[in-house]
Parts: structure tokens; C-alpha cells; sequence
């Protein structure tokens, strides 16, 4: 009887595990390549509260946003254009909505007025509002066109909202006809300077607020001094 050699079964071969990739994994999150700007402009407005505006170099800014500082100049060549950035940002919006209250107010132009000083006061008491303004103030010496660039997108536009308004009021028989673009000045520029005296010189601890002072300036010019 023939003898049958037992077969050796042959081990399964074990299936090869995949190659490791060498790509960087993907991140979980993006950033949106629209709030990039706006990532850097608040990493800009931090910095140059911090450090001041000549101090303050775009690598500092590049480190505060958390990007390189290539991605910084892609947006913005210079620390002038991250300035004019924040004006457009912080700012204008802030003339822009008082010169929507001047515009709608014209049926009720003393009203409006009222409104104006108050909404005003409100917004330049922010300090992250006014932290732009101190910036162009602290640099407009040595950089002329930053403070042109201000005095176009903020002064102009508010003095020349409340300028259209007073003519309003006048063709109404509610203001005295004067010059409309000095009394445009004359009610708006007090109210900035009450609030650079909070910001800048160290009033904040003054009892008397930086609203009471703007109602009393709004009652003199209104009503005037005599009894």
C-alpha cells in the first residue's frame, strides 16, 4: 500500500498593510480666506495699542494673527495701509451712521440733533472705537496722508451730514440761519474733544460723565448763556 506524504499546508499570506502616507495630515479647520483681513486688522489694532505705532513691526503682527508674515503683505503692503485699514473698519462706519440719522431725521431736525450728539458720544466713549482715532492723532505729524485719509472718511462725511441737516432745519424755521458747515463744527468738535480728554489725559475717574457734558454743550448751544 502506496504511503501518501501528508501536504503541508502553506501559511496564509498576511495582507500587506498599507504605506504610510507622507503628506501632512489635513487639518480639521480652515481658516476662511475672507476673515483673514480682518484676523490681521484686529491682530494690527492689539499691537499698536501695545506697543505703539512706530514700535510696532509686522512681525509682531504676523505672530498676533498667527500667520507668516508673507500672508500679512498679501493684504497689506505697510503698517500705513493696516492704519487706513482700521479707519475703514472702526471708524467710518461711525460717521456713516450719523450721517444716516441726519438723513432721516429731516422731518424732525431738532430731534435728529439730539439723537446725533447722543449716538455720538456713545460710540467715541468705546475705547476700542476711539483706540483708532488716538492712533491717527499720535501719527498724522509724520504721516500727513493718514490724517487726510481720516479727516475724508470720518470728518468730512459726519460735518457734512449734520451741515445738510442744519440747512434742513433752517428752511424749517427750527435752526438760525448761520453757516451750516460752522455750526457743524460747532456742535460735533466739543464732543470729540470730551472724549480725547477721557482717553488721552486721564479724566476717566472725573465724576461728572462724558454724556452730562455733552447734554450741557448741547443745551448752551441751544439755548445759549443769558437768563
Amino acid at each position: 500500500m502506496a504511503q501518501h506524504q501528508k501536504s503541508r499546508s502553506r501559511p496564509e499570506a498576511k495582507p500587506k498593510s498599507p504605506a504610510k502616507s507622507t503628506r501632512p495630515a489635513k487639518p480639521k479647520w480652515r481658516r476662511r480666506a475672507d476673515a483673514r483681513p480682518d484676523e490681521i486688522l484686529d491682530a494690527a489694532l492689539a499691537v499698536f495699542n501695545e506697543r505703539g505705532f512706530d514700535a510696532a513691526r509686522m512681525d509682531d503682527i504676523a505672530n498676533r494673527a498667527g500667520i507668516s508674515k508673507g500672508a500679512v503683505y498679501l493684504y497689506f503692503d505697510a503698517k500705513e495701509a493696516l492704519l487706513r485699514g482700521l479707519i475703514e473698519r472702526e471708524v467710518s462706519p461711525t460717521a456713516m451712521r450719523l450721517k444716516a440719522l441726519a438723513e432721516t431725521g429731516a422731518d424732525d431736525p431738532l430731534a435728529a440733533l439730539k439723537l446725533i450728539v447722543q449716538t455720538a458720544t456713545q460710540l467715541l466713549n468705546d475705547q476700542h472705537i476711539f483706540a483708532v482715532p488716538k492712533l491717527v492723532i499720535s501719527v498724522a505729524a509724520r504721516f500727513p496722508e493718514l490724517g487726510e485719509f481720516y479727516r475724508k472718511r470720518v470728518v468730512d462725511e459726519a460735518i457734512g451730514a449734520f451741515a445738510q441737516l442744519h440747512r434742513e432745519g433752517v428752511a424749517r424755521g427750527v435752526f438760525r440761519d448761520v453757516d451750516s458747515d460752522a455750526a457743524a463744527r460747532a456742535v460735533l468738535g466739543p464732543i470729540f474733544l470730551f472724549t480725547v480728554r477721557k482717553h488721552l489725559l486721564g479724566a476717566r475717574t472725573e465724576r461728572v460723565s462724558t454724556m452730562a457734558r455733552a447734554e450741557a454743550h448741547l443745551d448752551i448751544l441751544l439755548n445759549g448763556l443769558s437768563a
